[in-house]
């Protein structure tokens, strides 16, 4: 009988020495202002930010019109840009006028409607010409397809109207979104801004404290004790997996509330797999910040390989579908990527298993690599 009873004072001892780390670490953490701030203000801050000010879409354009033709149909061309919300037109009155003002940056674009487009379209081959300044290839692009579209609006209305359907081309384009219907950047944008949340809760605040644990020695005080390495950076870990857990609801909550973005999945998987990720963000930390032991490198190590992969690497503002193929691989090397797919499925797309299961287990397995890989480097310190 005393087999059991030692395993279960062992047990029992375990939980009590845990829960006394777990109960010192959060005091310390609320008595920090940094880290509440780092957990609870940011959030909030980076979602304005993200989502009012950073923003994909493209709006109010300045363009020059240049009418050479003052037909009906060649007003109606010109009203369709004057009406779009997409453009703010001025009309000038020579191709000199525009083309100054283009070189001048005073308009990104020039709309000329040349002397024979009425006759053109009697004759079914009716052409606007569209000059764009290139610079910004990004909102060169956008402004081009904003451009097709109002001649197209204009071009099937004309058609219906006169039932000559050579002014369209004979082409009725109707285009649906699918997962954006609104084609509102914030639907896309803000979902991934929990990765950036989790990562600087998860790695680069728990690196920053644990780093300075080890430089101030506290660590060599708790060696001498009877607790385990494992207890360790299991107290030290789980009021940061709380205040992860509280930015990640902060999150949610501000995404509907403030830009109205949907989701479509289950909020339960979606809260499972945003602990995978904070799993994998903290083991990422404490890996950094025992093998460092040191908050200026720690906290530069961080940056370097979970906060800017992130931002840049994960497809949270670029299609890592775009970038050449020696970046794509690499962009696999990085949990956020798999994190941020699965962000933007559940949010915009639903409960899509096929994706939802791979990127998963792919985050469950780095975050089992890296909790064991910490507990063998914490044990390497106390040997």
């Amino acid at each position: 009988m005393s087999a059991p009873r030692t395993m279960a004072g062992g047990f029992a001892g375990l939980l009590r020495r845990t829960r006394a780390l777990i109960r010192k670490e959060t005091r310390q953490l609320l008595r920090d202002f940094s880290s509440i701030a780092i957990g609870i203000v940011m959030p909030v801050t980076l979602l304005v930010l993200f989502g009012y000010g950073i923003n994909l879409d493209v709006r109010n354009v300045p363009v020059a019109v240049l009418m050479e033709d003052d037909s009906a149909p060649a007003r109606g061309v010109a009203a369709a840009f004057e009406l779009s919300p997409y453009f703010s037109t001025q009309r000038v009155r020579t191709m000199n006028d525009a083309e100054r003002m283009l070189m001048a940056g005073d308009v990104r674009a020039i709309v000329r409607i040349p002397s024979d487009f009425a006759r053109s379209i009697d004759l079914g081959a009716a052409d606007v010409q569209l000059i764009i300044n290139g610079a910004d290839a990004n909102t060169a692009r956008i402004s081009l397809g904003y451009a097709q579209g109002a001649v197209a609006t204009w071009a099937a209305k004309e058609a219906e109207r006169t039932g000559n359907a050579g002014a369209a081309g004979g082409i009725a384009v109707e285009p649906r979104l699918w997962f954006n219907e609104a084609n509102d950047s914030s639907y896309f944008l803000v979902p991934g801004l929990i990765v950036l949340v989790m990562t600087l809760i998860g790695a680069l605040l728990t690196a920053l404290v644990m780093a300075r644990e080890w430089e101030r020695g506290t660590f060599e005080a708790l060696f001498v004790t009877p607790v385990r390495s494992a207890e360790i950076l299991l107290g030290k870990t789980v009021p940061y997996f709380v205040l992860g857990l509280i930015g990640l609801a902060l999150c949610v909550v501000g995404s509907k509330l403030l830009f109205g973005v949907p989701l479509r999945g289950s909020l339960v998987i979606l809260t499972l797999v945003s602990m995978l990720y904070l799993l994998v963000a903290l083991g990422l930390g404490l890996v950094i910040s025992s093998a460092t032991k040191s908050q200026f490198v720690a906290s530069q190590v961080t940056v370097l390989v979970t906060f800017l992969p992130a931002m840049m690497l994960s497809g949270f503002m670029y299609d890592p579908r775009s970038m050449p193929l020696a970046v794509q691989a690499i962009t696999y090397v990085f949990p956020a990527r798999y994190f941020v797919t699965l962000l933007q499925t559940l949010f915009l797309s639903g409960n899509n298993w096929s994706v939802i299961l791979p990127n998963a287990a792919v985050l469950a397995g780095m975050a089992a690599a890296l909790l064991a890989l910490a507990v063998r480097l914490t044990r390497k310190r106390i040997a």
